[in-house]
């Protein structure tokens, strides 16, 4: 395995797509430090994510909201429940990023709306937590669709952005290419984003759910990197199984249906 350009290694994480209070606790024994919440395509709801998220906080896991669209509202909702930042699908371009990425940053910085309530303790703010608000919260846009690769170097640049994470599918769909393959033009993509990050000085991460993933990560400086996701820890735990059961009784598998 390729060793880290950079000297920190970077920060390993999980992906849930619901509120599973068991599958964090396990992770946080694991010592992950980080989780990426799905809210875009998976099953939270806002009473859900309202206690979830301070349940991750207090298994000392870093927060990550991805939230459901590049919208003031679900972004606003997510960091005032508590998540330590956002990440923000559909990204178009540098114009529609420097809009929405506005939104995770408080003026002057931002346009963030104040709710007050946990986030500020229950009580009067000042300046020094709007700043340390500022400071402290990660705005992080997917780099997911041609036009803003095209712009990643710009959106990287924007005050509000601390960073950027790697949608590497919906790129190769966005590219022409199909299906995501992890092929060498969608690895270039990643280098591309990499090398644009570096140049930024600020973090980039994403998905690294096979080896060559994680080696091409590691190799460039991710900052951080999701190794696995629920349904797949499931399915790999559960088809080990079957699988060590069929070889013990020499069970032939049955032939049925999958689920699309």
């Amino acid at each position: 395995m390729s060793e880290p350009t950079n000297a920190a290694k970077p920060r390993a994480g999980f992906w849930l797509s619901g509120p599973n209070v068991a599958a964090a606790e396990i992770c946080a024994a694991l010592e992950y430090e980080f989780v990426v919440l799905d809210i875009e395509h998976g099953t939270f709801d806002l009473s859900a994510l309202e206690r979830f998220i301070p349940v991750l906080r207090g298994l000392q896991l870093t927060v990550l909201a991805k939230v459901l669209g590049p919208q003031r509202q679900p972004i606003q909702q997510a960091l005032d429940f508590g998540a330590d930042g956002v990440v923000i699908p559909h990204i178009e371009d540098i114009t529609h990023a420097e809009q929405v990425t506005r939104f995770a940053k408080f003026p002057p910085l931002g346009s963030r709306g104040f709710a007050g309530g946990r986030t500020a303790g229950y009580a009067g703010v000042d300046d020094a937590w709007v700043e340390a608000q500022n400071a402290g919260t990660l705005c992080l846009p997917m780099i997911e669709r041609a036009e803003a690769l095209v712009d990643v170097s710009r959106i990287l640049d924007l005050a509000t952005v601390d960073g950027v994470f790697l949608g590497p599918s919906d790129m190769s769909l966005s590219r022409g290419r199909g299906a995501y393959r992890r092929s060498p033009a969608d690895f270039a993509d990643t280098v591309a984003i990499a090398e644009a990050a570096e140049a930024a000085g600020k973090p980039w991460m994403m998905c690294a759910w096979a080896p060559d993933e994680l080696d091409l990560c590691l190799a460039h400086g991710a900052d951080s990197v999701v190794l696995k996701m629920e349904h797949t820890a499931l399915r790999e735990a559960f088809a080990a199984g079957i699988d060590r059961f069929r070889a013990a009784t020499s069970t032939p598998a049955l032939t049925r249906p999958g689920i699309s």
